[in-house]
Order: structure tokens, then sequence, then C-alpha cells
């Protein structure tokens, strides 16, 4: 289950519902799929993982225009690991949405609104996805375990290009 914090706000939201509302009203969508029971293990074999969730996976293509979907596996043990997450981490935005279900591990994304808004970090764990909305401002992380196994949905796969804002926004949290 995600955990939402306002670090401005010294706030912290647990509950589905109140999660669910606070990222809407900030332009984000946010869902909770099924994992549990025998679905498939969150350690199977990218095609078993796109084959369990095909359903969902097939109603957001519809509903998003989005035309492709693949597995993504971070664990500590892959080279380069810190390179590549500083690839993540400065503050972006995207020409396509960016959608995340998370089917292992742990994966911190900071919502920055534009002007004024606070900045929402939302730690997502398995079963959890959400929509970044193109042209939102954002940055991504892991957590201690640095482990995270999740399910990414595109538009168009050139779309994904972080375009850096280069504010220097995220060195705040």
């Amino acid at each position: 289950m995600a955990e939402v914090t306002i670090p401005d706000k010294n706030l912290t939201l647990t509950d589905a519902e109140e999660i669910k509302n606070h990222l809407a009203s900030i332009g984000i969508d946010y869902e909770r799929w099924d994992v549990g029971g025998a679905r498939v293990s969150p350690d199977a074999s990218e095609e078993e993982i796109l084959a369990a969730y095909r359903k969902e996976i097939e109603e957001l293509k519809r509903t998003g225009g989005y035309v492709t979907a693949d597995v993504i596996n971070i664990v500590p043990t892959i080279e380069n690991l810190e390179t590549m997450l500083q690839k993540f981490r400065p503050e972006h935005w995207h020409d396509e949405d960016e959608v995340r279900f998370i089917v292992k591990g742990c994966g911190i994304f900071h919502i920055a609104p534009a002007g004024a808004g606070d900045v929402t970090a939302v730690k997502m764990t398995a079963g959890d996805l959400i929509r970044v909305p193109r042209g939102t401002r954002h940055w991504f992380d892991l957590d201690e375990t640095r482990t995270v196994r999740a399910i990414r949905l595109f538009q168009d796969t050139t779309g994904w290009t972080p375009h850096y804002t280069e504010s220097g926004r995220e060195k705040n949290y």
C-alpha cells in the first residue's frame, strides 16, 4: 500500500481513499491492483507478469492510448545502478504520461506541482499503480532496498525522454 507524504506540511497519508483523493487533487491517478493469491510470482518472467495483468493493461491501453507495456527490474546488483538512478533523480517532465505498476519492491515518486504547490512524495509498493500525466514535474528514486520491479506503459516509447528543469528543487527533498 502506498504512503504519501507532503514534507512541507509534515503530513503523511496512509488511508487508500485519502491517498487517491489527494493525488487526484494534484492531477495524479492512483489505483490499487490485486497482487494476492496465486496470480503470479513477483519473480516470474516478464512474459508471465504481463500475461497475469493482461486485463488491466488492456484496459489502460484502451482508455489512455498506451501502445506497449514492459517490465523493468531494478535490483541492487545492477551494473551502474547509481548512474542509472542519476537520470531519474533530477526534477524533470515527459512528453507522455508515465505509468508504473509496482510488482515488487518500492519506488518513490516526488510530484512537484507547478507554481507554489507542495511537493508530494508517493512511496509505492506492490499493487500500487500511478499515472503521472505528461508535462508534470517530478523525480523518482528507490528506497533503501534499492529494488523495484514494475510494469511500464507507453503511448510512444520515444516520448519517454526526460526534459530536465534544472530547478534543483529535488535537492530539498
